[in-house]
């Protein structure tokens, strides 16, 4: 079997320990051919190289970011038998789509856990997302999560580490001193169907959303790999109604809203968000910068897994 193993040496708990203990363990079963990534978007041309040189395998070490780098590249020209299957070693701060496929989150462990499944030849075919001509594995965002995760993106090029009490102090401080909570920006449709004054869509490929530690994060619970995508919409960003949708976050319990307040979908193959002024896009956990409007379609099977 002929693999590509693709390692960003700049995710969170990546260390060169780590990457030298994976590739001699993974060697053992692959022909491995090991590529650090050197600069953004490196993984997509990598990507399209695992498919050009038609190898078996595709493993990545990283987070969701360089995930999804790689599954664009592989499916640059659609999905097929052409496309080589997908591993993934968790090395990032938050590696939803490698905890929601059931891999451990210490990367050692993981690596033994997919030596495992490669002798079984054990795989699994996955539903992706797409917005607009960008493949997702796990979510997107468009409105508030994209502005906190796009500022973020800027404390992480000051030098300053991702961690999850940072993530939580830029979303609350983000929340009272730049956001506007009371012009919401972006309206749903669907069809003939027209939904106004949204301030958020959180489309999720996947459960749950993201994680704060080691705790879920979970606006769309019902969410899978296996149905389409789920949609999660509030149309108010006042206290008491934020507080309401971080406790449905947290608890995964359903609260009612009288008000009709906040807009939830399962299981959508298509639905379309637009956007009355340039508001932050986000997809797997990085900012894709401003949009005025994006489709977002659900893909059945687009990708084999190893898991």
């Amino acid at each position: 079997m002929r693999g590509l193993f693709v390692v960003n040496p700049r995710a969170t708990t990546t260390s060169p320990r780590i990457i030298d203990v994976i590739v001699h363990a993974l060697s053992d079963e692959i022909d491995l051919d090991v590529t650090v990534t050197t600069h953004q978007g490196h993984g997509f041309a990598l990507g399209e190289r695992a498919v050009a040189e038609a190898c078996d395998i595709v493993v990545t070490l990283g987070g969701d970011g360089i995930v999804n780098e790689v599954v664009n590249g592989l499916l640059s020209n659609g999905p097929g038998p052409h496309v080589p299957l997908l591993a993934t070693v968790p090395g990032g701060s938050g590696n939803v789509f490698a905890r929601s496929l059931g891999l451990p989150a210490d990367a050692v462990e993981a690596t033994g856990l997919l030596l495992e499944l490669l002798r079984t030849g054990w795989a699994r075919p996955i539903g992706l997302g797409r917005a607009e001509d960008r493949w997702f594995v796990a979510n997107a965002g468009f409105g508030f999560d994209a502005e906190v995760i796009a500022a973020m993106e800027q404390q992480r090029r000051a030098g300053r580490t991702a961690t999850p009490l940072r993530y939580l102090a830029t979303t609350v401080e983000h929340y009272f001193r730049h956001t506007d909570r009371r012009d919401p920006p972006l309206s749903l449709v669907r069809g003939e169907e027209r939904v106004e004054d949204v301030f958020l869509a959180i489309v999720q490929n996947t459960a749950p959303w993201t994680y704060l530690g080691t705790k879920p994060i979970d606006p769309c619970p019902q969410a899978s790999f296996d149905t389409g995508l789920d949609l999660f919409a509030p149309r108010s960003l006042a206290i008491v109604h934020a507080l309401g949708y971080v406790r449905r976050m947290l608890t995964r319990q359903r609260a009612t809203y009288p008000f009709g307040g906040l807009l939830t979908l399962h299981d959508q193959s298509e639905l379309t968000v637009a956007a009355s002024r340039p508001t932050q896009l986000q997809i797997d956990g990085d900012s894709a910068g401003l949009a005025t409007g994006v489709t977002f379609r659900s893909v059945p099977r687009a990708l084999s897994v190893l898991v």
